[in-house]
């Protein structure tokens, strides 16, 4: 009787650990949105990240124990080699958003870089809380050593990454031949072809930004999570994927509460 008790004991102490005040299943009341498909093979690793930081952040363990989410992968009219209609794509991304709030979701997220640079219009044609991927990844940045931004041309020419940077102090090392790289891996990673090419280009144009004196690179494409378990180098990454997905879960906690 005495052992038995023991073990009750453990139980009990072990349940509070994981969840202090709120019970095992006190997080089914929040439904997270996911506005995915920006690109196509964005969303699934972004679910992935999300997974991860519940058990990071929480300690989820049994299935019952993970977030409700509504994930909506969208077809947008996205171009990497040619100019982007922007009153069509920012269209095309309110329909989504207004689709996603009419489920019931609680708050929205865009796995997309590209898409926050209609950001404050975006935001304002939902009821809900919508979180914004530069904000959230900014302050993962070291305090030291240049810095770098890997992503479309679009989310470069809006300028947002940039002027974080330069709220931080940090260097900002970018060479204008780099887009077109960049351009190049992303187009070889939505043409399905990761670990034939895509991974080798990469890894060569890793190369170059250290050799550039670079030390830290924010990765701000989705895309690029296809590559990133490949790379060969020492650069210090700050994914924006993994930046938003520990904020969602963060978020997902506090409308839980």
């Amino acid at each position: 009787p005495d052992n038995q008790s023991k073990v009750k004991s453990v139980k009990i102490v072990f349940l509070q650990a994981r969840y202090p005040t709120k019970g095992s299943n006190f997080m089914s009341k929040c439904m997270i949105g996911i506005l995915g498909g920006m690109g196509p093979r964005s969303t699934a690793p972004f679910i992935d990240a999300v997974v991860d930081q519940c058990q990071k952040i929480y300690g989820a363990l049994l299935d019952e124990e993970f977030p409700k989410m509504m994930i909506l992968s969208l077809p947008t009219p996205f171009y990497v080699d040619r100019p982007i209609n922007h009153s069509l794509m920012k269209n095309t991304i309110v329909g989504g958003l207004q689709e996603l709030e009419s489920t019931g979701v609680n708050f929205i997220v865009m796995p997309c870089n590209s898409a926050h640079a209609y950001y404050s219009d975006l935001a304002s044609a939902i009821n809900i809380p919508l979180l914004n991927i530069i904000t959230e990844t900014l302050p993962f940045l070291g305090s030291s050593g240049p810095v770098t931004l890997i992503g479309t041309q679009g989310t470069f020419d809006s300028g947002l990454y940039q002027m974080g940077f330069k709220s931080t102090k940090l260097e900002f090392i970018f060479h204008s031949k780099w887009q077109k790289k960049i351009n190049q891996i992303i187009t070889l990673i939505k043409s399905g072809k990761v670990k034939e090419e895509a991974c080798i280009y990469w890894n060569e144009f890793l190369s170059d930004l250290k050799n550039s004196q670079v030390e830290q690179a924010v990765i701000a494409c989705t895309d690029l999570n296809a590559v990133l378990p490949l790379s060969k180098t020492n650069i210090v990454f700050i994914d924006s994927t993994e930046s938003l997905a520990k904020a969602t879960v963060n978020k997902y906690l506090l409308e839980s509460g």
